[in-house]
C-alpha cells in the first residue's frame, strides 16, 4: 500500500465514523486539549481507532479527534499532537494533515506551547505567527517533504514565502481585539527537542530573528501549504527562555502544563472569533 492509499484509508475511517463534514481543522497543542471540550454535537474518536494514526505519547496530549461544530462551523479538532521526538517519521507526524486534505478541510488552525525568546515576552501570552524559521527541516531527514513527490497532493517544490494566510492573520487579530485578548506577533522557530534549549541556543536563536521556540508545527504547516491549504498559528507562550547560565529555575513540562490553563479560555476566544468571521 502506497502513501496515498493509506491517508486515503484513515480519511476514510474517520468520515465513517461521524456525520460532519469539517471545513477547518484545529491542531492543538501542549496544555490546550480543553478548547476541545467547546466542539458542540462532538463526535470523538481515539487515535487507537485509526489504522496508521499515529499515537500520541506525551502528557497534555489527549490522543483523539473530535468532529463537531463550533461557531456554526463543521470543525475537526486534533486534540494532541504527534512529534518528531517521539521516534516517529516526518511522514508520520504529518499524516494528520494529509488525511485532512484527503477529507476535502481546506483551512488549518494550528496552536502550540512555545518559549518565548523576544525579551517583552510574558508566560501566559499569546503570538501570532506571521512566518517560521524551519530548523529542524533544513537538513538531513527533517522535511516532511523528503523523498518522492506526489504530485496530486501538491508540487515538488512548494513556495514558503507565505506560509501563514494573510487573510486568517486579519482575521485573528479582529476577533483578539473583539474579545480584548492582547496578541503578540513574532516568528515561531521549531527545533527537534526533546530536551528545552541552553541559554547559549537562546541567544544564538534570537540572534537569528526568532521570537518563540518550540517543537512541533513547522512540519504540519510544510505539508499543509504543499496541499495548498489556508493556515492559522498561533503560539500560547508558557515559559519565558533562560538566557544566562547565573539564573534560577529551568523550564519544564509541568510548567508548560500550567500555562495552557489560563492561555486556552484565550486562545479559544480568538479562534471562536475567527470562525465567526469566516
Amino acid at each position: 500500500m502506497n502513501d496515498r492509499a493509506r491517508f486515503q484509508e484513515v480519511a476514510d475511517t474517520v468520515l465513517a465514523r461521524t456525520g460532519h463534514r469539517p471545513a477547518v481543522a484545529m491542531v492543538l497543542g501542549s496544555g490546550l486539549g480543553p478548547l476541545a471540550g467547546a466542539v458542540e454535537d462532538a463526535d470523538i474518536i481515539p487515535y487507537d481507532d485509526l489504522p496508521h494514526w499515529p499515537k500520541s505519547t506525551v502528557p497534555g496530549h489527549r490522543g483523539r479527534l473530535v468532529a463537531g461544530r463550533l461557531e456554526d462551523q463543521a470543525v475537526l479538532v486534533m486534540q494532541g499532537r504527534i512529534h518528531y521526538y517521539e521516534g516517529y517519521s516526518m511522514a508520520q507526524v504529518t499524516l494528520p494533515v494529509r488525511v485532512m486534505h484527503l477529507m476535502g478541510i481546506k483551512t488549518l488552525f494550528v496552536t502550540n506551547a512555545a518559549g518565548g525568546l523576544d525579551k517583552h515576552f510574558r508566560t501566559g501570552d499569546l503570538m501570532l505567527i506571521t512566518d517560521h524559521i524551519n530548523l529542524i527541516g533544513m537538513v538531513g531527514e527533517g522535511n516532511p517533504l523528503r523523498g518522492p513527490n506526489d504530485d496530486a497532493l501538491g508540487p515538488r517544490f512548494p513556495s514558503m514565502n507565505r506560509a501563514y494566510d494573510r487573510a486568517l492573520q486579519d482575521l485573528a487579530r479582529r476577533a483578539a481585539a473583539q474579545a480584548g485578548v492582547p496578541l503578540r506577533e513574532g516568528v515561531y522557530i521549531c527545533l527537534s527537542g526533546p530536551s528545552f534549549e541552553t541559554p547559549a541556543d537562546i541567544r544564538m536563536l534570537r540572534l537569528w530573528g526568532a521570537d518563540a521556540v518550540g517543537m512541533s508545527t513547522v512540519p504540519e504547516v510544510v505539508v499543509a501549504r504543499h496541499m495548498n491549504m489556508r493556515v492559522l498559528g498561533i503560539s500560547g507562550i508558557t515559559n519565558v527562555a533562560i538566557d544566562s547560565n547565573e539564573a534560577e529555575g529551568a523550564p519544564n513540562h509541568e510548567e508548560v502544563l500550567e500555562a495552557g490553563k489560563q492561555i486556552a479560555p484565550r486562545m479559544e476566544a480568538i479562534l471562536r472569533g475567527v470562525l465567526r468571521m469566516l
